[in-house]
């Protein structure tokens, strides 16, 4: 976990400080597997047609790696976009 989001939270007794971080452990988790299953279930859907066998044909293998390429550019971006915001905001404090 990140330390900087406790930074605030110095004035709180250790026993909090201990329930806090594992309340953002779990839910930096639970987002992580959220966009997991947002981008499995996005590149199934736009990518697998048929169910002709075990595996990916190549074309689908292709369409899922660029879509999965595609999903966590884009996911990337928006947190760091989503950072530069939360910083500006916190100077202006």
């Amino acid at each position: 976990m990140d330390k900087s989001m406790l930074g605030d939270l110095d004035a709180l007794p250790e026993a909090d400080k201990l329930r806090m971080s594992s309340m953002i452990d779990q839910l930096q988790i639970r987002d992580s597997l959220r966009m997991y299953n947002t981008l499995v279930e996005r590149c199934f859907t736009d990518c697998v047609d048929t169910f002709r066998r075990k595996t990916l044909d190549k074309q689908e293998e292709t369409c899922v790696r660029r879509c999965a390429e595609k999903f966590l550019k884009h996911s990337m971006r928006v947190g760091m976009r989503f950072a530069e915001l939360n910083q500006g905001a916190a100077t202006q404090d």
